[in-house]
């Protein structure tokens, strides 16, 4: 009986957040994220300021990355405008070595895959991705 409810739950779990895998490629997300860590991410409904997403680039289509969430609609962005009810203002930690908002602008919330929530390997970084720095 038990082993049924656990089985039960992980399908619920897996068909309501539908994780999936990244593979972090450059160093726009250091200190939160590095080059080789392989994390865990699950549908995003609502990004919140802090989030670390996954989505696809706004200039090249099909190409994913990896950013953070630092303004949410409602929001005054850095450009000088108010984010419209679909638009998310990212920006990599690393800003010396990110290509984000600061360059193309507030995405749509469509163009968003997933939110980042554990890095699983290498095994020295295992752990949660926490809210970490955002901006006021």
């Amino acid at each position: 009986m038990a082993g049924g409810l656990v089985l039960a739950t992980a399908i619920w779990l897996a068909v309501r957040w539908r994780p999936f895998r990244i593979e972090v490629q450059g160093d726009s997300m250091t200190p939160a994220l590095w080059p080789g860590d392989r994390a865990l991410a699950v549908r995003v409904r609502r990004p919140a300021r802090g989030h670390v997403v996954v989505l696809e680039h706004p200039v090249r289509p099909g190409l994913e990355i990896v950013k953070r969430v630092t303004g949410v609609p409602g929001d005054l962005a850095p450009d000088g405008r108010v984010l419209e009810a679909d638009e998310y203002w990212v920006e990599g930690d690393n800003p010396v070595r990110s290509t984000d908002s600061r360059q193309h602008g507030a995405v749509p919330s469509a163009r968003m895959r997933g939110r980042v929530r554990l890095v699983y390997w290498p095994p020295s970084r295992r752990g949660l991705v926490g809210p970490g720095r955002v901006r006021a």
